[in-house]
This record gives C-alpha cells, sequence and structure tokens, in this order.
C-alpha cells in the first residue's frame, strides 16, 4: 500500500465517522468531543503526575519501593484493560477487511491499521502517559540509567496489545453464531464479576476473624514502633524470596523488575525484559495476523472438515433425570418440564441471572455468616440454614413469579397444546426445581462447612427447601398469570409496561420475605420448646419440617387444578402481552 492509498482510506473512514455523528444529532458530536477531550486532558494530567511521582516521591526510594510501585501501576492497568473487553469484542474493526479483500491493497498493511487504531482505548490513554512520565521523573530523579524504562514500558503494552487483539478476532470468529456471541458476551461479563470478587473472599471469608483478633496487640505493637522510623518505611520493605523470583519468569511482572533492578545499577533484566515482551508480543501479533485472514478467507478451522458418511451407528442415547418418568408425575407434565429446562439453560440471560445472584449471594452471605460465627451460638445456627434457603429463593424470585414472559413467541405452542393447563404449571415449577435445588444444597454445604451445623439441622434446611420451593412455586404460578409481562431478548429488561403492572410486581416482591415466613416456623417452635425444657430443638426442627413439606405439597397439588383453570382463562391475554414487540 502507498501512501496515497492510504490517505484515501483513512480519509473514507474519516467521512464515515462523520456521518455516523451527524446521524446521531448535534448532541451526540458534542458530549462524544467533550468526551474525548476530557481523556486526552486527564491522559495528560496523569503524564505530568507521573513525572512528579519519579522525580520528588520515589527519588529516594529503596528499590523494592519502586518494585511495588510499578507492580501497582500494572496491576490497575491490567484490571481496567478487563472491563473493556466486552466492549472491545462488540467493536467493529476500523477498517473493514471484507471490503478490502478484492482490491489490489496489501491485506498486511490493512492489519496494521487496525491493530494501530485498536490502540485508542480508555485503559491505554489513561495508563500509558503516566507510565511514561514515571519514567521519565525517574531519569530526572534517579540516574540516567532509567531510560531502560522506555523501551521496557512500550514494549510491555506492544505485548499486552498484541495478544488482546488476538482475543478479541478468535472470539469474533466464534461469535458468529448470535446465540454463542450472546453466550460468549455473558461469560466474560461473569468471568470478571467472579475475578473482581475473589480478593473480598479471601480477605473476608478464608481467614478468620479470630485470626485478625489475636493479631491486633502485635499489630499495634508494630504500627507504633514504625511511627518513630516512618521517614525509613521504604529501606525495611521487604518482599518474599518467592515474590522476587516470580518477577523474573512471569511477563506481567517485568516492568516492576526491571524498574527496581536498575535502581539497584543493573541495566540487564530491563533489556531481557524488553526483548522477551518484543518477542511474545510479535509471536502474539502473527498469531493474531494468520487467525484474522483465515477467517475472511472462510479458514476458521485449522483442518479439513471431514465428510459425512451415511452409516448409521448404534449409539446409546443418554438420558438426563428429567427424561425419566418421575412416580406421580404424569407424562405430559415431564415432557413439558424438559422442553422447558432446555429453553432456561440455552438462555444466556437467564444462566447469566442465576450465575449473578448465586455469587453475589455466595460472597455477601458468606461474607456475613462466616464473619459472625464466631460470636453465633449453637441455638441460632437452625435460623441460618433456614435463612440461607431464603436467600437462595430471593434471587430466583424474577424467575418464578414471570414463567410466561421468558417464552415470547414460544407461548403460541402452549397454547396449541392439548393437555390440561394444569400440567403446564407443573411443568414449568420441575423445570426449575433442578435450578432451586442444586444452588440450595451448594448453599447449605458450604454452611456446614463454616459454621459446623450438625447433620440434623442440615436435613431439616433441605425439607424447608423443598417447602420454600413449593410456596414460591404457589405464589409464582399466581404471579405469571395474573401479571405476565415481556422480558426483552438477550437481557433481563422488562418491555413497556403499564403502570398497574409495575405496582403489583413491585408489591409482590416486597411480600416474598411475608411469603418465606412458614419455613421459619419449625426452627422457631423447635428454640421455644427446648427453652421450656420439653424436647430438643433440631428434633422437634426436623420432624416439624418433614410435617410441613407434606402440608405444603398436598396444598400444591390441589392448587394446580383451580390455577390451571384460571391460566385456560387468561392465556389469550398473556399471549398478547408476551408475544407482543413494544420497543
Amino acid at each position: 500500500m502507498n501512501w496515497s492509498q492510504l490517505r484515501t482510506i483513512l480519509w473514507l473512514r474519516w467521512r464515515l465517522t462523520r456521518n455516523q455523528w451527524s446521524r446521531g444529532g448535534p448532541l451526540n458530536a458534542v458530549i462524544t468531543m467533550i468526551a474525548a477531550a476530557g481523556g486526552i486532558t486527564f491522559g495528560a494530567g496523569c503524564g505530568i503526575a507521573g513525572i512528579l511521582a519519579g522525580a520528588l516521591a520515589l527519588s529516594r526510594a529503596s528499590p523494592t519501593v519502586i518494585l511495588v510501585a510499578w507492580d501497582l501501576i500494572i496491576g490497575a492497568f491490567l484490571l481496567f484493560g478487563t472491563i473493556g473487553i466486552i466492549s472491545e469484542i462488540q467493536r467493529s474493526e476500523t477498517i473493514d477487511i471484507n471490503r478490502m479483500l478484492h482490491l489490489p491493497i496489501s491485506q498486511r498493511d490493512i492489519f496494521l491499521v487496525n491493530y494501530l487504531a485498536s490502540h485508542l482505548t480508555p485503559s491505554i490513554i489513561l495508563f500509558l502517559p503516566g507510565m511514561m512520565g514515571l519514567s521519565v521523573g525517574l531519569v530526572l530523579g534517579r540516574s540516567w540509567t532509567m531510560i531502560c524504562m522506555f523501551p521496557l514500558v512500550l514494549a510491555f503494552i506492544f505485548m499486552i496489545t498484541s495478544w488482546t487483539y488476538c482475543l478479541r478476532g478468535w472470539l469474533v470468529t466464534l461469535m458468529i453464531n448470535k446465540r454463542r456471541r450472546r453466550a460468549i458476551i455473558t461469560g466474560v461479563t461473569f468471568a470478571f464479576i467472579l475475578v473482581s470478587q475473589l480478593p473480598n473472599l479471601f480477605g473476608n471469608v478464608l481467614f478468620h476473624p479470630e485470626r485478625h483478633r489475636s493479631n491486633n496487640t502485635t499489630q499495634s505493637t508494630q504500627s507504633d514502633r514504625q511511627t518513630t522510623s516512618r521517614p525509613h518505611i521504604g529501606k525495611d520493605l521487604a518482599l518474599p524470596h518467592a515474590v522476587l523470583a516470580a518477577h523474573n519468569y512471569v511477563p506481567f511482572l517485568w516492568v516492576g523488575n526491571g524498574a527496581m533492578s536498575l535502581a539497584q545499577g543493573n541495566a540487564w533484566p530491563a533489556i531481557l525484559g524488553s526483548a522477551g515482551a518484543l518477542l511474545i508480543g510479535g509471536w502474539g501479533l502473527r498469531r493474531a495476523y494468520r487467525t484474522t485472514f483465515r477467517f475472511y478467507q472462510g479458514q476458521t478451522a485449522g483442518r479439513s472438515i471431514p465428510r459425512k458418511t451415511n452409516a448409521k451407528k448404534d449409539t446409546a442415547v443418554a438420558r438426563n433425570f428429567l427424561e425419566r418418568q418421575l412416580p406421580g408425575i404424569p407424562a405430559e407434565a415431564a415432557a413439558l418440564a424438559l422442553a422447558f429446562f432446555r429453553s432456561l439453560v440455552r438462555a444466556p440471560e437467564v444462566k447469566m441471572a442465576l450465575a449473578t445472584n448465586f455469587f453475589m449471594m455466595l460472597f455477601f452471605g458468606a461474607m456475613i455468616f462466616v464473619r459472625r460465627s464466631a460470636t453465633l451460638g449453637d441455638t441460632f445456627k437452625p435460623f441460618v440454614a433456614t435463612g440461607s434457603i431464603a436467600l437462595v429463593f430471593f434471587g430466583i424470585s424474577q424467575l418464578m413469579c414471570n414463567q410466561f414472559g421468558f417464552d415470547r413467541g414460544g407461548f403460541r405452542q402452549l397454547v396449541l397444546l392439548p393437555v390440561p393447563r394444569k400440567y403446564i404449571l407443573l411443568g414449568k415449577n420441575l423445570a426449575i426445581l433442578p435450578i432451586a435445588v442444586g444452588i440450595g444444597l451448594t448453599f447449605l454445604v458450604l454452611i456446614k462447612i463454616a459454621m459446623h451445623i450438625s447433620f440434623i439441622i442440615i436435613i431439616a434446611a433441605g425439607f424447608q427447601l423443598v417447602t420454600a420451593f413449593l410456596l414460591l412455586s404457589m405464589a409464582g404460578n399466581l404471579m405469571s398469570v395474573l401479571v405476565p409481562y415481556r422480558i426483552a431478548s438477550g437481557t433481563l429488561k422488562p418491555t413497556k409496561i403499564p403502570a398497574m403492572t409495575v405496582f403489583l410486581i413491585m408489591v409482590s416482591h416486597m411480600l416474598l420475605p411475608a411469603a418465606m415466613i412458614p419455613i421459619f416456623l419449625p426452627p422457631a417452635l423447635g428454640l421455644l420448646l427446648s427453652k421450656a425444657g420439653w424436647l430438643p430443638a433440631a428434633m422437634v426442627n426436623f420432624f416439624l419440617s418433614i410435617g410441613l413439606l407434606g402440608i405444603l405439597a398436598l396444598f400444591y397439588w390441589l392448587s394446580l387444578t383451580g390455577l390451571g383453570n384460571l391460566l385456560q382463562q387468561q392465556e389469550k391475554k398473556i399471549l398478547q402481552v408476551v408475544t407482543q414487540e413494544v420497543e
């Protein structure tokens, strides 16, 4: 590609961008320009702050302090960069390669232009000036050997951006299928939520509070000693040998290792780190180039697709527990339960909602229960197990109280089915049963391990789990029939619904804790009878939980007929609500 071709392509790209801004209106263009100017100004401010920090704050700091400072900057850069992974995946190329394949233009040059354009991300705009400014400050404040930090930082940025670009191209090839696209975006978001909450889990759950209380006195004495030698804190900072050794082998830590070595007067680690980052980045860029053009040339797989043969193989079809005939469950309800369960499993928005609720309840619930387990007596531990069961259903209440909103156009098939309507409700409830039981049993196992609750209380809580499921199933069936609302595809966002429906939804969510009151009756009665000295609390809790489950199972079975008849009367209204696209 010569300069005139490149200039023409960039001019065309600029005209297309201006047209997009004009279609968005003048307000959108002004907001975009303000955001761009703000980002550039903030990046310049980070560069000036880096120069001041390197020339003043770190001019006389120990090499270990410089190592820690660079590690924190690199860690913040990587964490901030992961936030933009979803937007990077969904962003289109600056120059569409597919439209350039028929032109006499070098494909390598087009690829390099797109790769360079991928550097215009908030993480690089904000952090790269700060890193370069800090390098300048270290050169001014310490010695001229710190000039080796410039190639080390640039090589590190090249390594990260090349492999990020390669990962982005690989994910784009996987997201041709729209269902897979939603699943990948959901998985990336879920992974980020999980990783961001890991420090909270390790800091608040895995470390017992008693250990921190026992160390309070020693830490206070150490803090008193450190107050007298605060100006020399940098000299007293020491890191374990394993941490220092990891800086020699982990590519993400080479920048900090090079800065520490340069402060000690040794330039070889910085030089070797720059060379290693350049080699790793070049490998990633080469792999990105090959995978990108294999995709655009129709060679998405590395090997040829084998031809299909007409030979029939006798293979045994695997059957899961939903495909088995359960005693007392009609065949129609079992078939509907399997279909509904498959629909829930394949919906990315449902998986995202369940996974997010599960881990949020796991992190925050464990933080509350485990940190207070030391001061919690055995008398109140049954309430903790029962409370965890109620917490499970708070996370899936939206799914159980709007069972037809996720069907959308599929509800037409339910209307045409020649089956009693109570079997549809039964199938809906059975489809959610494995999800509720799986999350609930996981919670009970974790609480058993963390709080050392007796087995009889955990077994009683298992019966209370099924009881709570039956309670919420009856309430959810009624709400799903009377107050249905459509859920937009790919999200958990309801479409525009009437104000009365919004009011009823809010009231139902506010009354949800009241629906969980019956499952707290067995541990409450067990506590009262044990305080009176009549019966052990654990045995009362166990047998009352079994009796309550039997009563609720009878009420649930009797309610199916009435709610099924109500569904048959309201199915036309439900069909109009869940199939009408009002965006």
